[in-house]
């Protein structure tokens, strides 16, 4: 698994106070962290800064180089800013994240990534929003954004699909339609293009005790269809556990055979089995619980954790 480590972002006030106060400490702490716990590209969510991008970007990019060698992901609307940081960028090919197939974020962000040699991270979303259909999200890779890099010859290699996480916490529905898109886009090309996804968005606006889990267990479904490639918390070790558990097929522990068992179902096309989970083990039946909403088969609820298991 790919990991773009996703820890420096504008939404922590702890970023936000260091960011202010141009803590370079700060930030290349937090820099080395995360790639010495296994991030290989550190995203750099700097929000749009209108009024001080100029200067931002640049130091941001010369901040953290100072430190580590991984690329660096520009995740900003600020296209100027992205601009001046790629002009500072002097070790690790980049990456822009991110364009969508909107007619003038998709004419002008392709170009920029060609001209700075950067990887793009293209978004399923149109002019109209997202739309919830696994097909409908294939289709504007199909026919935006796949044909916008042929068409300014933009190599197919560094076009990263973004199929589009959205929150277990209204916006159900779309958890499984991800799974068969991400599914889907591994045919839809050849060779496909690389696909990544923001896992940490599956759990916006849910409790922080139950955040972990979600992905983890979203984590474990997508890999199920080929996900290799990430936007995550790359310090989380009982989500980098299950990467290992799955890659490495380590059967060795209960927890560690669900996992597989979830994974193994995902990639075949059916569900979980109820005979395939302990429901006398909490950490089992709490997966059981987490594969249901994200399934949209049980409606969620912050308290889902606690309600009552039907079982049989």
């Amino acid at each position: 698994m790919y990991i773009i480590g996703e820890n420096i972002h504008i939404i922590s006030e702890k970023v936000k106070i260091a960011l202010a106060a141009r803590d370079a400490k700060f930030f290349q702490d937090l820099a080395v962290k995360q790639v010495e716990a296994g991030a290989q590209a550190l995203d750099l969510n700097l929000g749009p800064r209108k009024k001080d991008w100029e200067e931002v970007f640049p130091w941001m990019v010369q901040t953290v180089e100072a430190v580590v060698d991984v690329p660096l992901s520009f995740d900003s609307t600020n296209l100027l800013g992205i601009e001046a940081g790629l002009k500072k960028v002097t070790k690790a090919q980049p990456i822009i994240n991110s364009t969508s197939a909107e007619p003038e974020r998709l004419e002008k962000v392709p170009l920029v990534a060609k001209q700075y040699n950067a990887r793009l991270v293209a978004l399923t979303m149109g002019a109209s929003g997202i739309p919830v259909a696994a097909d409908e999200r294939v289709n504007i890779a199909l026919e935006k954004l796949i044909p916008r890099a042929l068409e300014i010859d933009f190599p197919i290699k560094d076009l990263i699909i973004d199929p589009l996480v959205l929150t277990v916490s209204g916006c159900q529905e779309y958890c499984p339609q991800l799974i068969e898109t991400i599914r889907t886009l591994q045919f839809a090309w050849d060779p496909p293009p690389p696909i990544s996804v923001g896992l940490s968005n599956v759990s916006n606006a849910v409790p922080n005790e139950n955040r972990a889990l979600i992905n983890r267990v979203y984590l474990a479904m997508l890999m199920g269809v080929g996900l290799n490639m990430m936007i995550g918390n790359p310090m989380d070790a009982p989500q980098n556990e299950v990467i290992h558990i799955i890659e490495e097929r380590d059967n060795r522990t209960p927890l560690g055979n669900l996992y597989l068992t979830l994974h193994d179902r995902v990639a075949e096309g059916s569900e979980l089995h109820m005979d395939d989970v302990d429901f006398a083990d909490p950490d089992q039946a709490a997966i059981w619980k987490t594969v249901q909403i994200l399934l949209n088969k049980v409606i969620y609820a912050d308290s889902y954790l606690q309600q009552e298991l039907a079982i049989g």
